[in-house]
């Protein structure tokens, strides 16, 4: 058996991986922000579904009124365009601003996750251990 058996450490797994993945689309966008023509790009919101039964829910329309839910839950590795507030005249989208925000935030996302994931191993660690010791 290993950690990634777990749902709790597979999940965080696929959220740091993801975190990285986004940490990197923001230093492109980064060092693209004097590039003419270049469109800000992002990753699409992290989700756990699909993450080994954590988190999956299955909405049911149970009315012709209701909505209905989108086809496409999980995570999405792919880069998306997301342009920035503004455009420069040369058609540039990146606002560096926006992105330091961005990155601030995937990193401080990034570091939570460590965090707990650290806690989850102490609470493991403790539990195996011999009592008395």
């Amino acid at each position: 058996m290993t950690l990634d058996d777990i749902p709790v450490f597979a999940m965080l797994k696929s959220r740091l991986s993801y975190l990285a993945d986004r940490q990197q689309v923001i230093a492109q966008n980064v060092a693209n922000s004097d590039t003419p023509g270049y469109t800000a790009m992002d990753l699409k919101p992290f989700s756990v579904a699909g993450q080994g039964g954590v988190g999956q829910i299955t909405p049911t329309l149970t009315s012709p009124m209701h909505l209905t839910p989108p086809s496409s839950l999980g995570l999405s590795s792919k880069p998306v365009a997301a342009p920035d507030s503004e455009t420069t005249l040369n058609g540039n989208s990146v606002v560096l601003e926006e992105q330091m925000l961005k990155m601030t935030q995937a990193r401080m996302d990034y570091d939570t996750a460590i965090g707990f994931y650290q806690q989850s191993l102490t609470l493991l660690q403790t539990a195996a251990k011999r009592p008395g010791t």
